[in-house]
């Protein structure tokens, strides 16, 4: 074990960039704050994080220290070691204002675990507090410009701190939080990033501190945290005002994460609910509240709709199959996701249509139908363009579709009006140009319907290669003859041109196949036809290479 905190001391002491690291921003005091010593019968490891995944593990060998030895004999000399090498640390940048050592370790009773040292530096928190005070003065109240991630990322931690805010004024932390993202909400990227550090660090907080009090929790790498309620535990006035910060968060990763983090937001809402929140109850009701009724509900002799973002559902009711009732619902959605509805949601459907797209692999879902039965009415393209362009985000998908079946919100009104007029090859290239193929699957169905609808002209060849570009290995279309025409190869080889080597020769191939079969093709060919060929396969021979 003493080797373990010596190998962790000396190995930290040897990197050169410390100073320099911390003289990116005034917020952060130092590097490393938290220590963690695991011990197992034959292993001692230290780190600066514990995840805690492996605490319920048995030792391999039945040799275990007993836990009194570790309390009464072991710990003290473990402490007095990380005394040692800290002292003469405290005050260089390779420290934070408090330092934690942790120790964890396997006994023949269980897992035991221990603070071995609670260090604070109390000149350097006084002088953070005052750096986080002036930071928040210029670049929050009075700041106009946008902030930098790497200072959201520490304020966003700090705020909830213990240590610098003992009295953790919820609704002053959420109005620090609200600002940072007003003055970045000119740049979306950045913006993301800024929420992604808010949310982190309200998530960290939630489970690490607020949660605790009530329940205990068991981590691990296979699954969700798993909360059991501790008896007797009950939320004083305090800790209720808490809550407000818990429902904050779930908001945010409702609104802001993606689909596949949303699980935690709504589990924070159910825990707050459980704990006596009737904020919350509502909010899994009816929503979180971020949209008024106006937004959030329509209803008249045409049709009824309901919108929970805590859930990410839209309920539609068409009451009568007229073109103006999907009109009002198109506009009922399309202005949700402009506010920021959870794009990665679900519509549960009431309608007598039963129209889908004919596009081979599309779920037969609720969403799929509402949006086969809008583009029965050829006014409402215009509408479903709108509502295109305000649904497709990379990487969220409609919530009631997974594997192969998976598709970017958007998809089902892309493909229908890329399938019906070519005034929309523009969107169908936007669309794909979004496309995650790693995670959806049904652009491949599409571009068999697109080329089965449209053929393969000078027109559609720029939108087919935007297609191909994003489709999966698994395609294959039997379209080789349309390049036999010289005008339309110089046009395939115009769209190529540019092209990283790899995707040009995923497109190549999802038209003629292995390259073998393109260089039988251009030795059989001749004049500008044979120069085309032999142009693009040397394209895709550099791709194999």
């Amino acid at each position: 074990m003493t080797a373990a905190i010596h190998a962790w001391f000396d190995e930290r002491l040897r990197r050169t960039d410390l100073e320099q690291s911390v003289k990116r921003t005034s917020l952060q005091a130092g590097i490393f704050n938290d220590f963690m010593l695991d011990y197992k019968p034959g292993r001692t490891t230290a780190d600066d994080v514990d995840l805690g995944l492996d605490d319920e593990a048995r030792p391999r060998t039945p040799a275990r220290l007993d836990e009194a030895q570790v309390r009464e004999l072991i710990a003290p000399r473990l402490t007095a070691l990380v005394q040692a090498r800290l002292a003469p640390l405290v005050d260089t940048a390779m420290i934070d204002y408090r330092f934690t050592c942790r120790g964890k370790f396997q006994t023949a009773q269980g897992m035991l675990h221990l603070t071995l040292l609670e260090y604070v530096n109390e000149d350097k928190r006084q002088a953070l507090l005052a750096r986080i005070q002036a930071y928040i003065g210029d670049k929050l109240a009075h700041g106009q410009q946008p902030t930098k991630p790497l200072e959201t990322f520490f304020l966003a931690r700090h705020l909830l701190d213990p240590q610098l805010f003992p009295q953790l004024d919820v609704a002053w932390t959420i109005a620090q939080y609200a600002r940072i993202e007003a003055v970045n909400k000119t740049s979306p990227e950045a913006l993301a990033e800024h929420r992604h550090d808010i949310i982190r660090a309200i998530s960290q907080w939630a489970q690490d501190d607020f949660l605790p009090q009530f329940y205990d929790r068991a981590l691990s790498a296979y699954r969700a945290t798993q909360y059991t309620p501790k008896a007797g535990a009950l939320p004083a006035a305090q800790a209720l005002q808490a809550m407000d910060l818990l429902l904050h968060g779930a908001v945010m990763i409702l609104r802001h994460e993606p689909s596949y983090a949303k699980a935690k937001g709504v589990k924070f809402l159910q825990i707050a609910r459980d704990l006596g929140s009737e904020r919350a109850a509502r909010m899994l009701d009816e929503g979180s509240g971020t949209f008024g009724t106006e937004e959030s509900q329509l209803s008249n002799a045409l049709l009824a709709c309901r919108a929970n973002d805590v859930f990410a559902t839209v309920s539609i009711a068409i009451a009568r199959e007229e073109e103006d009732a999907y009109a009002q619902a198109l506009a009922f959605l399309t202005h949700l996701l402009r506010q920021g509805f959870p794009k990665s949601y679900q519509i549960t459907l009431t309608s007598k249509a039963r129209e889908y797209l004919p596009v081979t692999g599309l779920a037969r879902s609720g969403t799929h139908r509402f949006f086969a039965g809008a583009l029965a009415f050829p006014a409402l393209q215009g509408a479903l363009e709108a509502y295109a362009r305000a649904a497709i985000a990379r990487f969220e998908f409609y919530a009631d579709t997974e594997g192969e079946k998976n598709c970017m919100p958007g998809s089902y009104a892309v493909f229908g009006l890329g399938l019906l007029d070519a005034r929309y090859f523009p969107l169908v290239q936007d669309y794909m140009a979004q496309v995650d193929e790693g995670h959806q699957s049904v652009q491949d169905g599409f571009t068999a319907a697109f080329v089965a609808r449209h053929g393969v002209t000078l027109q559609t060849i720029p939108v087919l290669v935007a297609c191909l570009r994003a489709c999966t290995d698994r395609v294959k279309l039997k379209i080789a003859a349309d390049f036999e025409d010289v005008e339309r190869l110089e046009c395939l080889a115009r769209q190529l041109h540019g092209l990283e080597d790899y995707l040009v020769e995923h497109v190549l191939y999802a038209i003629w196949g292995k390259p073998e079969k393109l260089a039988a093709l251009a030795r059989k060919a001749d004049g500008r036809r044979r120069e085309l060929l032999l142009a693009l396969l040397a394209a895709a021979s550099q791709a194999a290479a």
